[in-house]
């Protein structure tokens, strides 16, 4: 079975990738699944897709452990943990990035026994979430190494995924498309699928055991210690939730449990307060709020009447 995954942040077209690449195995005879996964679901916020593909029934699930390809769209990805793009990349992964270092520099970085192929980065742009065409050549890339899946039926799958852009745009992803299916042909079939996981071979994690701690430690709270207090999150905000204390009953813990960036608090009277700084518009509270006291109201309104009051 291949297992290929593919790294990236929103905006660059790695759910694209996978299923351009996903069409084109299933046409070359191919079961297959194609799912991408999301963190924080913004633009330019690390995300990943999987492929996999197999000549008969499929029955694993979930993420790749053990990639037999990693695709690397954008090369900043690399040493960031939470993208976790060298997770479970071993001696038998080829490891493809798209990067205007060599190989030998990524394999001195890494340390790594995987193979390592440079995608040869194209000219650098202002905006990471825009690498020009980025999808295209990334499932180009992968479906040359897999070495079972022609440049016809690439072209054709891509042309598939793709219908719905103006015709000069597909045409100039299948000429970039086409480009790098050719400058990879001399590495055609160096991914080797990898037989099925055996359950035999399952290893039970260790047993961790977690202290109880109090709930001032273990709550999510942004302004408390090792937290991205620093990454305002209220930037990404395009409608913002506004609580009337006039109907507020004061049951914080509910709004303030329910928020996923904790950036509501108690105010000293035991009312909540939400922190507009870390707020994100996720407008979770305003569902979850029993006497319906917060509502929601755009942004740039919100913004207008504060102005006014300032003047």
């Amino acid at each position: 079975m291949f297992r290929i995954r593919f790294h990236g942040r929103g905006g660059q077209g790695m759910k694209t990738a996978s299923r351009i690449l996903g069409s084109a195995f299933f046409s070359a005879g191919y079961e297959i699944q194609d799912a991408p996964r999301y963190g924080a679901e913004r633009r330019g916020a690390p995300i990943f897709a999987y492929v996999r593909a197999d000549k008969t029934t499929i029955n694993e699930r979930g993420i790749i452990d053990h990639p037999d390809l990693v695709v690397v769209a954008d090369d900043s990805l690399v040493g960031m943990p939470a993208a976790g793009v060298v997770q479970g990349v071993d001696e038998h992964t080829v490891l493809l990035i798209n990067s205007h270092e060599t190989a030998a520099t990524w394999q001195q970085r890494l340390n790594t026994r995987a193979s390592i192929i440079i995608l040869a980065a194209r000219e650098d742009v202002e905006d990471r979430a825009e690498l020009p065409y980025i999808g295209s050549r990334c499932a180009a890339a992968a479906a040359a190494l897999t070495g079972v899946i022609s440049r016809d039926i690439l072209i054709a799958a891509l042309t598939l995924e793709l219908e719905h852009l103006d015709d000069e745009v597909v045409q100039q992803n299948i000429a970039i498309a086409s480009s790098v299916f050719e400058d990879l042909s001399k590495q055609t079939g160096m991914v080797k699928p990898a037989g099925p996981t055996s359950a035999s071979d399952y290893t039970r994690p260790d047993w961790v055991s977690l202290p109880f701690e109090t709930a001032e430690i273990s709550a999510l709270a942004i302004h408390s210690g090792v937290t991205s207090i620093e990454v305002r999150t209220g930037l990404w905000r395009t409608m913002r939730p506004v609580i009337n204390y006039d109907n507020c009953s004061g049951c914080a813990w509910i709004c303030g449990t329910y928020c996923p960036d904790g950036a509501i608090d108690l105010r000293a009277d035991g009312y909540p307060e939400i922190d507009y700084d870390h707020c994100k518009g996720c407008l979770v509270c305003v569902a979850q709020c029993p006497p319906h006291a917060i509502e929601s109201i755009p942004e740039y309104l919100a913004q207008e009447q504060e102005a006014g009051e300032q003047r």
